[in-house]
């Protein structure tokens, strides 16, 4: 096969549960879990912790990614709600949403069974670093703008949708790489990594690095290589992922969350003042030739010649966006109404203030402006690096 686009390397099978607040009550109420209690941050180790977290994750207004201590967890809890199916992973859910436009991708997996196969798009070729089938779902909570969960003396109200991400993956903690993946690469125009923020060993980390460094020994000079980062496991095991691919990043790309974990601080999205400098203190801290930041609002590339990447912004904004407000069964027509879309006045402002500051180190792009009602919230930057990595090809 010779695809000029090439994902890897992880993918997964999610449990998307449809919200219902009645039944997250009732839970709180059964393990008397008081107003002072929800964390986002507290170790899951059984239902009552995964209550917890997920009532942290609201009342913090945040989204994010947490490991639980058993695949069981996640089976026992899901069977409460109603549920979808679906495939994670950056780099396959990247591949879906980019075939509805016509183009198709080389992917790595590490996870098979009955799911992946009847999911993934059928004329995507791909390799797969586990010979025998595995199953381990991902449990994905979304919650909408306004939802509130009250059990008792908790009063929570979401200030904005956001989607959760609760898993006990063993593939992806191990995340065991097929060599003949570097097959895939010589006629590759494009490379994403991403997949590794699972994984909890450092010593094992180091080992797979370094079979992606051998692998990009296959891949033209002139390739671009995207980076997508994620909620990782040990928040460390990024500086092992610099140090390996540093050199050959071209793009590091992130949302506003993995912003604000990695400058430990908040930044005021709508302030362009307190963006430059996010961007500014950002790229002294990553290895890579541009930063491209997508939020809800905006997307910006900053960096070496970062207009370049203005048509691939637009692409990726307006993947996601057109994901956000119709879902998985998106059609090419919602993607071209949705392009074609202007963005709310005080976005447009912000980037104009962004646009206006310097020549060629930053190029920020809005989100247009869409009705919001049961919006999707998960994998919406999946969608956006679907939107965008196509995009270089031209």
């Amino acid at each position: 096969m010779s695809e000029q686009i090439a994902l890897g390397f992880c993918n997964n099978v999610d449990y998307e549960i449809i919200w219902d607040a009645d039944i997250l009550a009732d839970l709180a109420l059964r393990y008397r879990i008081g107003a002072g209690e929800p964390d986002a941050r507290i170790a899951i180790h059984s239902e009552r912790d995964l209550i917890v977290s997920i009532l942290g994750f609201m009342e913090a207004g945040q989204g994010g990614e947490r490991y639980v201590g058993g695949s069981e967890l996640i089976e026992r809890f899901a069977a409460r709600f109603k549920k979808n199916v679906t495939l994670g992973g950056t780099s396959v859910r990247a591949a879906i949403a980019m075939r509805k436009l016509g183009y198709r991708a080389a992917l790595h997996l590490i996870t098979q069974n009955d799911d992946v196969r009847r999911l993934l798009p059928p004329d995507c070729p791909y390799v797969c670093s586990n010979a025998g089938d595995s199953f381990y779902p991902h449990l994905i909570v979304q919650f909408d703008e306004g939802d509130r969960v009250c059990a008792g003396d908790i009063d929570i109200r979401a200030r904005q949708s956001n989607r959760l991400i609760f898993h006990c993956n063993a593939d992806r903690m191990a995340m065991k790489l097929n060599p003949d993946f570097a097959d895939f690469l010589s006629s590759a125009r494009v490379l994403l990594i991403s997949g590794f923020n699972a994984m909890q060993s450092g010593g094992l980390l180091t080992e797979r690095l370094a079979t992606v460094t051998g692998m990009l020994e296959r891949l033209p000079a002139d390739a671009a290589v995207f980076l997508e980062d994620g909620d990782y496991f040990d928040p460390s095991f990024r500086r092992l992922i610099f140090r390996a691919l540093g050199p050959r990043l071209d793009v590091f790309s992130l949302n506003e969350d993995e912003l604000q974990t990695h400058l430990q601080r908040q930044v005021a999205l709508h302030d362009p003042g307190q963006t430059r400098r996010a961007l500014q203190d950002l790229h002294r801290l990553i290895p890579a030739r541009t930063i491209v930041l997508h939020t809800r609002y905006w997307a910006t590339a900053y960096g070496e010649r970062a207009v370049h990447y203005a048509a691939a912004l637009k692409a990726g904004v307006t993947m996601a966006t057109t994901r956000f407000r119709y879902g998985d069964d998106f059609t090419v027509a919602n993607y071209r109404e949705i392009e074609k879309r202007a963005a709310p006045a005080e976005y447009a402002k912000f980037a104009a203030a962004i646009n206006m500051e310097t020549e060629d180190t930053v190029y920020c792009v809005v989100v247009a402006e869409v009705e919001q009602s049961k919006a999707t919230t998960i994998g919406l930057g999946d969608a956006f690096v679907g939107g965008f990595l196509p995009a270089l090809l031209s």
